[in-house]
C-alpha cells in the first residue's frame, strides 16, 4: 500500500519553488526537456490558495511528464514584471523554452486538468485515487479491515479527503468499532464536517449507536401481532432491521408508520428515514425509492 501511494524516489521533483536567480533555468530551459507550468501567486492572495493545490494534484498525476515551478511575486516582482503579471493567481506553460498557454484566476479542478493534458496527454487517476477506489470496494464487499488498513494509508498521504475519513469511520463501523468511529468524527476538521460524506458517515453512527437499543426482535413482532398499531414497537423493530444490514426492511417499517400516523412522536418515523437516507447515500437505490415512496405517502 506504501508504493502503491508513495512517491517514487527517483523520479524527478515535480513541483519546485523558483526566484529570481533560478527561473531561467527552472523554466526555461527547463521547459527544453519537459513542459513547465509556472503559478504565480502570492501569500495574501485568497483564490492562490485555492488553485495552488489543485495544481500540485493534478500535476502530481501526470507522474513526472510536466513540472509546476512556483514563484512568489512578493519576493521576485521583477519576474512579474517582465512577465506582464497584473492579476493573480496567473499560470503560464512552457514548451521549449516558450509560453505556449495559460490562464488567469481560479479555476475547477476539471479545467485544470484540461490545461495540463494539453501538455502531457491524457493523465490517469492518482495514487490516491486508486487507492479510493479500492477501499471503497473493500468496503462494499464488506472486507473491513483491508477497506480500513486502506483508507488509513490514504488519509497519512491526504488527511483532508473527506471521502476516506468517512470511508474509515463506515470500516470502523463495520468492525464494531463505534468508539473509534466516534473519536474521528469528533477530531474533523469544521471545514470538512459538513461535507455530505462526512455527514453520511455521522448519520451512520448514530444510527448505529441508537440500533444497540433497539430490543428484543421475537417480542416486537408479538406486539406487533398485538396490535399493529404499536408504533414504538414498529419503529424499534426498523431499528432491530438497520442493525442486521436490513435495511430495505428497516425503511418499509418506518414508512408505514407515516403512512399510519405521519406525526406520531413528533415525526420520529419521518426522521429516522432522513437519517438513513443520509448514511445509505442520496445515490443508493433504497435512499432514491425510499424518498419516493415517502413524498408518495406525504402528499398523498
Amino acid at each position: 500500500m506504501e508504493e502503491l501511494i508513495g512517491q517514487d524516489a527517483g523520479a524527478p521533483a515535480a513541483v519546485v519553488e523558483s526566484s529570481t536567480e533560478t527561473f531561467v533555468a527552472d523554466v526555461v530551459e527547463g521547459s527544453m526537456e519537459r513542459p513547465v507550468i509556472v503559478d504565480f501567486w502570492a501569500p495574501w492572495c485568497e483564490p492562490c490558495k485555492t488553485l495552488g493545490p489543485l495544481l500540485e494534484k493534478v500535476v502530481n498525476a501526470a507522474q513526472g511528464r510536466v513540472k509546476l515551478v512556483k514563484v512568489d511575486i512578493d519576493q521576485n516582482q521583477g519576474i512579474a514584471v517582465q512577465m506582464r503579471i497584473q492579476s493573480i493567481p496567473a499560470v503560464f506553460a512552457f514548451k521549449n523554452g516558450q509560453p505556449v498557454d495559460g490562464f488567469v484566476g481560479a479555476q475547477s479542478e476539471s479545467q485544470i486538468k484540461s490545461f495540463v493534458e494539453r501538455l502531457t496527454g491524457p493523465i490517469g487517476p492518482t495514487p490516491v485515487e486508486q487507492a479510493m477506489e479500492q477501499a471503497q470496494q473493500a468496503l462494499e464487499a464488506e472486507d473491513f479491515n483491508s477497506a480500513a488498513n486502506m483508507y488509513s494509508q490514504v488519509l497519512k498521504h491526504a488527511p483532508e479527503e473527506a471521502a476516506a475519513v468517512a470511508g474509515m469511520v463506515r470500516s470502523l463501523l463495520g468492525l464494531g468499532d463505534a468508539a473509534g468511529a466516534r473519536e474521528i468524527l469528533d477530531a474533523v476538521d469544521e471545514k470538512l464536517a459538513t461535507h455530505a460524506d462526512i455527514e453520511g458517515a455521522r448519520a451512520a453512527l448514530e444510527l448505529s449507536e441508537r440500533s444497540e437499543e433497539s430490543g428484543d426482535e421475537g417480542e416486537l413482532r408479538s406486539r406487533l401481532a398485538a396490535d399493529e398499531n404499536d408504533h414504538q414497537a414498529r419503529y424499534d423493530l426498523a431499528m432491530v432491521h438497520y442493525a442486521e444490514a436490513r435495511n430495505e426492511q428497516a425503511i418499509d417499517e418506518l414508512l408505514e408508520i407515516v403512512r399510519r400516523q405521519r406525526d406520531w412522536n413528533e415525526e420520529a418515523a419521518r426522521e429516522m428515514l432522513l437519517q438513513i437516507f443520509d448514511a445509505l447515500g442520496p445515490t443508493h437505490e433504497l435512499t432514491t425509492g425510499g424518498r419516493r415512496k415517502l413524498s408518495s405517502i406525504l402528499f398523498s
